[in-house]
This record gives structure tokens, sequence and C-alpha cells, in this order.
């Protein structure tokens, strides 16, 4: 699988959330690669039907390298809470409504921990990240990121739900620190290693 990805090369970013694909694109930046995301060429979202983050990266990849004939990064994260038995999960973006409204779905979360009377705040964000081409089998890879969850929010720097969550080991919330350090700490970052590990030579690609 080494090889797959390649200095040079332009690759589609399966989402129309700007701030999950500047992240992305942040990430690629070093290795030569460019980022287009799915919304800046009008690419439709194809309906999360997956039962894991995996299942749906992996359609959201395929679709999006179907239907713009280049190579397709997709994304499916979430907020998985011990104390809500790992939900939102999948559902995260679902919880803010149809309008993926996170300052609800922040709201949500909390209405649901202080309704079980729990004292447990343990919260990971977890990242599946699929990679596919056309003619070639899909492959995804998942990171995760462990932290607490804190009330009210705090800090605006990130999106989702950054600003309810503090990593193990930090006193700031994703959604305060600067996006050097997230990028460096998240979920993210974690699968995004994986993915490069397996996929990246450092050639020109044609892409």
């Amino acid at each position: 699988m080494v090889g797959e990805l390649k200095r040079g090369m332009r690759i589609v970013i399966a989402s129309h959330n700007e701030g999950k694909v500047d992240e992305i694109a942040e990430l690629f930046a070093p290795f030569g690669i460019t980022c287009v995301s799915a919304a800046t060429l009008g690419l439709a979202e194809p309906e999360e039907t997956g039962e894991t983050f995996v299942d749906n990266a992996k359609l959201k990849a395929r679709a999006a390298a179907i239907a713009s004939g280049l190579p397709a990064l997709a994304d499916d994260s979430g907020l998985e809470v011990a104390a809500l038995a790992g939900a939102p999960g999948i559902h995260s973006a679902r919880w803010g409504g149809h309008k993926k409204d996170f300052g609800l779905a922040m709201q949500r979360v909390e209405r649901e921990l202080e309704a079980t009377g729990a004292t447990d705040r343990g919260a990971r964000f977890i990242c599946a990240l699929a990679f596919a081409r056309r003619e070639k089998d899909t492959i995804a890879f998942q990171g995760q990121v462990q932290g607490t969850l804190v009330w009210p929010p705090r800090g605006d720097k990130g999106f989702g739900f950054d600003p309810i969550f503090v990593p193990d080991g930090y006193s700031e919330t994703f959604g305060e620190m600067e996006p050097a350090l997230k990028n460096h700490l998240s979920h993210r970052m974690r699968a995004f290693e994986l993915l490069m590990l397996a996929t990246y030579d450092g050639g020109k690609g044609e892409g």
C-alpha cells in the first residue's frame, strides 16, 4: 500500500465541514499534497448508513472518489461519553439537529449527563480516516484521544465538541488550544499518522 499517496497529488476531502477540511489540509501541507473539499466540487453528501466510524468513512471516501475522479479522503469522527454508554458516537453530528448545530449538541450532552446523575465525565474522541481511489480497495485507519468533559463550553478556536473536551494531561479544552497543539494531540492526527505510515512514499504523484 506504500505509494498510494505522493507529493504533488491533489485529493478531495469528502466533507462539507470547512473546519474539518482546513484541519486535514494543514496535516497534508508538509507532504506537498493539495486538498479540495467536496463542497467546493459540488459533491453531494452520501447518507451515512454504516454502523461504525470506519464504515461511514469508507462509504464517504468511495462516493467522493467515484464522483470526482480524484483520490479521496474521508473522515468520520465523533464523541463517545462513558456515562452515556458511548453516545453520541457515530450519531454525534445528529445530536445538533438537522442544521448540525454543535451548540445544541453540546447542550444535549450536558443535559443527558446531568440526567444520569453520574460523576464520571470521561469521554474520548474517535476518528476514522478512509482513503479511496476509483479502481482500488478503500483502506481505513482509526485514532482516538481520551479526555474529560467540562461545562460550560470554553474557547472558540475549534469546532464540533472541542469547547467541552479537555484531553488527558492538559487543562485547556480543544476549543481553547492553538490549532498546532490541538492537531498534534488529536484523534485525527493519530489516525493520520497511521495513514501516512501505510501509504506515503514521498514520490511525485499524478493525482
